[in-house]
């Protein structure tokens, strides 16, 4: 369903383009290239409909997007970030070996066997 949605997402996308495209922003675009008067859209129709087809498209593309996150693929394990796992990797302090924190004294047995 996922790649369904995927797919659909692309095509309204071209469409979108295709119409932003075709639409003038000063008015003329398609409808400037109808010039006779026996025309079935007039100029103001043809923007009209470009529009409200840029409206729906743009419309059905959020819906979509919104929609294509409900269907993403997830695993069984979720798989952990590398910052998740570094702080599972890291050692206890108290397991850590300790280190003698006292100075040897004078006259100990390492110093006799010189």
């Amino acid at each position: 369903m996922y790649t369904f949605i995927s797919v659909l997402i692309y095509i309204v996308c071209f469409l979108v383009i295709l119409l932003v495209l075709v639409q003038n922003s000063k008015g003329g675009g398609l409808a400037s290239s109808f010039s006779s008067s026996n025309q079935v859209m007039g100029v103001r129709k043809t923007t009209d409909f470009l529009e409200k087809g840029t409206w729906f498209l743009a419309t059905a593309l959020v819906v979509l997007c919104i929609s294509a996150t409900a269907f993403l693929p997830r695993q069984g394990n979720q798989a952990k970030s590398a910052i998740e796992q570094q702080i599972q990797g890291v050692q206890d302090p108290s397991a850590l070996p300790m280190f003698p924190q006292s100075v040897p004294q004078k006259g100990s047995d390492s110093a006799k066997t010189k």
